[in-house]
This record gives structure tokens, C-alpha cells and sequence, in this order.
């Protein structure tokens, strides 16, 4: 068993869209044979609709991705983390920080009145890793995927997503976090990024570190 899955039973990968989040999860959860626990955007009827009329759709997407995440995290209690691993791509904490971004005040109230209620209260990971990159590698890299239902994100958006998903993890002390600085990490299409992701996360010491590869 490696390092990682001896030290960490439960990992989450986060970052804003973009930025390699599901991939690299995948990735981790195979060599460490891990349950994989990733959120299903193309199950949320109202997305498309979103990104084309968000201030019409907004409070639907966002209550769909709510509801999705609490049954998913229904799914992670059910199962023995003193003996499966769990590699997710999303972090429940981080749900009201879309909510922020795209609802009306009236609508922000009603969806933190439902949150209050209905989030479960659950362990939090053994490790979050967050990915982070410039909003201008997360524009081409979402251009560059092409996804039809993320054809109409605007660069705006995304700059402002890349903004709120810095400002939370500034703050965050729920798990550890490492920081990685991904805009030239390519754990995915390197072996050898993979590799020293993986040696960066075997070495966390600490609650908070950060890596950062040079150009």
C-alpha cells in the first residue's frame, strides 16, 4: 500500500472549474484503489440553462448540486472509512460559494436557510488538495475541453470563481490543505507530475503547505 493510502483513508480534490479536479481525482483513486466520490454536472438538467440565462436559472442549478452532494455524502457515511478510501472530487463546505456568486439576495437567503437544515454533519477529510491556476489557464483550458454545456462561461465568471475559490481556501481549517499551484502541473499527461504531486502529498507534515512547479 503506498504512502498516501496509508496516511490518508479519505482525500478530496478541489478547485475551480477547470483547473483538473476529476482528473486528477480519477488518477489518485486508481493508484491508491480508492471509492471514488465525483460530482455528476451532466446530471443537473437546469446547468445548460444556467450558463446561457444565469440569473433566470441560477437558484435551480444550485439547489439540483445541493441535493446531489447531500446524497452522495449519504453514500459516503454508509461506508467503513477504518477500511475503504475515498477520493472526492467536491467539498460540501465549499457549496454556498457558487451560491454566493450567482443567486439574488432573496434567493442567497433562502438557499442558506436550506444548507442550515439540510447538510449533513460529517467528518471532515483527512486531506484536502486544492488546485489553483491563473483564470486565464482556467478560460483556455475549459475552451480547449470543449464541453457544450460550458460553451457560454464567461471569462468573467471564471475570474471571479478563481477570486471566491482563493478567498475560502485562504480561510479554510476544517482538514489539511495543500495548496498546489497547477497552471504548469500536468499530473494527468506526465508521469513524472503525477509523480511529484504524489511526493509532495507523502511528505505533508504540516495543516497548511503549498507547491508550486516553475515554467
Amino acid at each position: 500500500m503506498s504512502a498516501v493510502a496509508t496516511r490518508f483513508r479519505h482525500i478530496v480534490v478541489e478547485g475551480p472549474i477547470g483547473v483538473g479536479k476529476t482528473s486528477l481525482a480519477r488518477r489518485l483513486g486508481a493508484s491508491i484503489g480508492a471509492h471514488l466520490l465525483l460530482e455528476q454536472p451532466e446530471a443537473n438538467p437546469f446547468l445548460e440553462r444556467f450558463y446561457r440565462e444565469p440569473a433566470h436559472h441560477a437558484l435551480a442549478t444550485q439547489m439540483f448540486f445541493l441535493f446531489q452532494r447531500i446524497q452522495q455524502l449519504a453514500e459516503l457515511r454508509q461506508l467503513d472509512l477504518f477500511r475503504t478510501h475515498v477520493v472526492a472530487d467536491f467539498l460540501l463546505d465549499k457549496d454556498p460559494l457558487f451560491a454566493r456568486l450567482t443567486l439574488a439576495d432573496d434567493e442567497l437567503k433562502l438557499y442558506e436557510q436550506l444548507y442550515a437544515q439540510l447538510a449533513p454533519s460529517a467528518p471532515p477529510p483527512d486531506l484536502v488538495i486544492y488546485l489553483q491556476a491563473p483564470a486565464e489557464t482556467l478560460i483556455e483550458r475549459v475552451a480547449r475541453r470543449g464541453i457544450a454545456s460550458e460553451a457560454r462561461i464567461s471569462g468573467e465568471y471564471l475570474r471571479r470563481l478563481a477570486d471566491s475559490y482563493a478567498d475560502f481556501f485562504h480561510h479554510y481549517d476544517a482538514a489539511p490543505l495543500l495548496v498546489i499551484n497547477a497552471e504548469h502541473l500536468n499530473p494527468i499527461g506526465r508521469d513524472e507530475d503525477y509523480a511529484l504531486l504524489v511526493s509532495q502529498i507523502e511528505k505533508m507534515r504540516g495543516r497548511r503547505e503549498y507547491f508550486s512547479l516553475a515554467a
